[in-house]
């Protein structure tokens, strides 16, 4: 009787699967073009699962004269115009073991970046998985006759490529949240160096330094590596420091004797969240800016670059905002889907930062974005430490709690022409081992204080980030960066606008109910500075009820009847005090 199951009668016992993968190994290569698909199918096999079970019983046996190996050792894949989705999931099997392809939000290709020698995250295209397919796998199909097939080996046809990338959440690729290199930290203190893929925390890490840290920390050890911090960038002109000559900087100088003052405190603040960055799941961005017209040279640039070579051992690749918000959005998105270690926003000069993007990056995990040319949203994880320079640049209310500003002014109408000496972010780079030790140490100080380490004000979304990376630099004597959110929420433009409408409110009607149209003119037209209407003073009037600003908050009193004007009113309220320590805001998790 033959071995064909189609021929087996109900007397005789069914084919093992070991049985059938032999049966199939000792068939003539056209009969096994023959009944591969069926086969697979009886089988509740992947095709390319049964190929290399009979191609591994046909190595045991000797080689096959009909098909010739190929010399690259790549799996053969067969190309059925009939079934394409299936020949494009096979596709995906096949891809899923290549290990430079991730998912972010979509595929993605690792790439090393010839000009940074830095790998970078590039999106799969047609061509991309045209050229990944053959690198593992001959596409062929079926020429000849049905009773003599010939394997015709061609390029995987532009569908089945297609089909491929729109499989989305079914590729079986790994996910990358980003690209790190930096130490590896644990909330119980201990450190961890990685080369590649880490599957505990999703990221690729590249030249991770391996750092000698002291397993417990002193107190003086900790004060010792935040002295060795302060003397490595006493030179930058923090706008509150207090500053001393000293002969050995050719530029006055941060006088190290006395306390942080708040911006070098939100500069070692940035330093260390940009060291911690990549284990954290939130941490805030930086701010660093200067005057209108005497802030350009005062080291702005100078600092990004010192804080990356530190932390990461690189320097940031800059972009500027373009030229109106939906263009920056537009350079944000594509910066996070890059993965890169940083989202550097230069230059953003006279500008109120505001993105929804960025914000939404900043504090929600995953973060759902828009790519350009795309209709639907993708989730991203971001670990990028966020930065942001500019003369006269302010931020917006929503985006203040996201940030660490520190604020850089040195006191001459040229900072450019200060005279310096020497090579300052190559000392950087040479002491990058030295420099990146002493955060460790603080940082792993702070993990082993416990509940001792007393926390600063509430910042919403980053509670880890603060015991991390702002507490034990408050506990060493520095700063709170908190405590500059509420001059930088004062400000934002639109609150000061706000502001002033609630103030000319009050001067004109006190506590008192009072429709729009009996509003004073005065205010009226700081409701309207454009002058385009009653109906949008109304909405715009309507839109603010329950807004909180300068110690007043906008009552609404609907009044029933279809004809009857809704009523507004002021009422003061008391100076709004931080919230006490580790008590969240009430956004907390908001955009």
């Amino acid at each position: 009787m033959s071995d064909d199951p189609r021929w087996q009668t109900e007397d005789e016992p069914a084919e093992t699967i070991e049985e059938t993968i032999k049966r199939l190994a000792g068939l003539s290569p056209r009969d096994y073009e023959a009944m591969r698909k069926a086969e697979a199918k009886r089988l509740n096999w992947r095709l390319s699962r049964l190929d290399e079970e009979v191609a591994g019983v046909r190595r045991a046996n000797g080689p096959q004269s009909e098909i010739v190996p190929d010399p690259l050792g790549r799996a053969d894949l067969h190309v059925d115009e009939a079934e394409l989705p299936a020949v494009a999931s096979e596709l995906a099997t096949h891809l899923a073991r290549r290990p430079m392809l991730f998912d972010r939000g979509g595929p993605v290709r690792l790439a090393k970046d010839a000009q940074s020698d830095a790998m970078k995250v590039l999106p799969l295209t047609v061509d991309t998985v045209t050229n990944e397919c053959h690198e593992v796998c001959r596409p062929f199909h079926l020429a000849g006759t049905p009773d003599e097939p010939e394997r015709d080996y061609i390029t995987l046809p532009v569908r089945v490529a297609n089909l491929y990338l729109d499989r989305l959440d079914r590729l079986g690729l790994r996910p990358l949240d980003g690209i790190a290199r930096s130490p590896l930290l644990h909330d119980d203190g201990s450190i961890r160096t990685a080369e590649g893929y880490d599957n505990q925390t999703r990221l690729w890490c590249e030249r991770v330094p391996t750092v000698a840290v002291p397993e417990t920390p002193s107190d003086a050890d900790a004060r010792a590596a935040l002295l060795h911090l302060r003397m490595a960038f006493r030179t930058f002109c923090f706008a509150d420091a207090s500053r001393v000559t000293d002969p050995a900087y050719p530029v006055p100088a941060v006088d190290i004797s006395k306390p942080p003052g708040v911006d070098e405190s939100g500069f070692l603040a940035g330093l260390m969240t940009a060291v911690c960055r990549p284990s954290l799941p939130f941490a805030p961005g930086l701010v660093i800016r200067s005057p209108q017209i005497s802030g350009a040279g005062t080291g702005k640039g100078l600092m990004v670059r010192a804080i990356c070579a530190v932390a990461f051992g690189a320097h940031p690749r800059a972009m500027t905002s373009g030229h109106d918000p939906a263009e920056l959005d537009k350079r944000i998105v594509a910066g996070l889907i890059s993965a890169d270690f940083a989202l550097f926003l230069d230059n953003l000069n006279s500008t109120a930062l505001k993105s929804d993007a960025l914000a939404s990056a900043i504090t929600e995990r995953p973060a759902y974005v828009r790519p350009l040319g795309r209709s639907e949203t993708v989730a991203l994880n971001s670990a990028a430490f966020v930065i942001v320079t500019g003369n006269a640049l302010t931020i917006s209310e929503d985006m203040a709690r996201r940030f660490l500003t520190v604020d850089l002014d040195a006191q001459t109408e040229n900072p450019e022409a200060r005279p310096f000496v020497g090579n300052f972010l190559g000392s950087v780079q040479a002491n990058r081992a030295d420099l990146l030790r002493s955060a460790l140490i603080v940082w792993r100080w702070g993990r082993l204080q416990g509940a001792a380490l007393k926390s600063g004000k509430a910042m919403g979304s980053f509670q880890q980030w603060a015991r991390w990376c702002r507490d034990p630099l408050l506990a060493l004597g520095c700063a709170d960066p908190a405590d500059r959110i509420a001059a930088t929420k004062a400000q934002d433009p639109r609150r000061a606008a706000l502001a002033e409408l609630f103030t000319a409110w009050w001067d004109h009607h006190k506590a008192a109910d009072v429709a729009v149209s009996e509003l004073h003119t005065e205010v009226q037209t700081l409701a309207d500075p454009m002058n385009r209407g009653r109906q949008y003073v109304a909405s715009r009037i309507r839109n603010l009820a329950g807004t909180r600003v300068a110690s007043f908050v906008l009552n609404h009193h609907p009044v029933k009847g279809v004809w009857s004007p809704d009523k507004y009113s002021l009422t003061k309220t008391e100076t709004e005090t931080a919230a006490p320590a580790g008590v969240p805001d009430d956004d907390e998790g908001a955009l």
